[in-house]
């Protein structure tokens, strides 16, 4: 599993809004930032207590740049940014890893084929700066939201 002191994963292969438009989360995320893992767009905990929290947070624009991730297309997470925030107005961006192969890289996938249908992502917040992990914080049974909660992540 990703560690404290690891560089983020310099990969061309997650997309945000198109299959087209690539991001590489290793030299986007050059100073402070927040990565969040979630299991799955649209889900209940998803988009009813977690993305909300970092959202509704008073600390949100002191952490830097804020990043969700999901093992989902880019489709699915334009929409699910668009239900979440019209406009885009807290600067979260929203990040498809389509295949896995980022969150694979961190070594947080977990098998959820019984719930989703494939591997996934377990729900995770790190703490980036300089392009290296400062805190980790993955939830023990994967899906749950106490360690990786805005509140816990964002002091």
């Amino acid at each position: 599993m990703v560690r404290v002191g690891d560089p983020i994963p310099d990969l061309d292969i997650l997309v945000e809004n198109s299959p087209g438009n690539k991001v590489n989360l290793a030299k986007e995320l050059t100073g402070k930032g927040v990565i969040v893992g979630v299991p799955a767009a649209f889900s209940p905990g998803c988009s009813n207590s977690h993305i909300p929290g970092y959202l509704n947070h008073k600390a949100l624009k002191e952490a830097g740049q804020v990043f969700v991730i999901s093992v989902n297309d880019a489709f699915v997470m334009k929409a699910w940014a668009e239900t979440l925030e019209k406009g885009s107005r807290s600067g979260v961006r929203y990040i498809a890893d389509p295949t896995g192969k980022f969150t694979g890289a961190l070594d947080l996938l977990f098998d959820s084929e019984a719930i989703f249908g494939t591997k996934r992502s377990k729900r995770y917040a790190l703490t980036v700066e300089d392009g290296k992990v400062k805190e980790i914080h993955v939830e023990p049974d994967n899906t749950g939201i106490t360690v990786s909660a805005a509140e816990r992540v964002l002091q």
